[in-house]
């Protein structure tokens, strides 16, 4: 599948072909701290898939559980994480952040990893309160 998307304040835009049936959650502390939420939705894309077509991501390089270096790329104007990379020379695989993708509706998490650390309210969030915009109407 063919996606396009941006960041949150369009300085990066980016291109890159995906399959819908690899996008995953994951709940691990890592993804929950870098995303500021309660677990991160990526889609995976491989080198030579993936097109940066306009700025330029800053880096942030961070040592995951295994020992392996990831390589965090995210808009240096507005923050918006882009995606993770190994930092190693070898071919690389881009795992873009779902929510920059304008296609998002149409990606459908099939898979959640590191479960041991999900936060226990995201596996029934259906019960909870629901409002078309804020609480207040806007």
């Amino acid at each position: 599948m063919e996606i396009n998307g941006c960041c949150h304040c369009g300085f990066i835009t980016f291109e890159a072909d995906v399959d819908p049936e690899e996008v995953r959650l994951c709940h691990c502390t890592d993804c929950q701290t870098l995303s500021g939420s309660a677990f991160r939705a990526t889609v995976p894309t491989r080198q030579g898939a993936f097109t940066l077509r306009s700025g330029e991501v800053k880096n942030y390089v961070k040592i995951g559980t295994s020992g392996a270096r990831r390589r965090h790329g995210f808009c240096p104007e507005c923050g918006s994480p882009i995606y993770s990379t190994s930092e190693d020379d070898g071919p690389k695989v881009y795992n873009l952040r779902v929510g920059t993708i304008h296609q998002r509706r149409e990606l459908v998490p099939r898979t959640q990893i590191w479960c041991r650390s999900a936060l226990p309210w995201t596996t029934d969030i259906k019960t909870q309160e629901r409002y078309e915009m804020g609480p207040d109407g806007r």
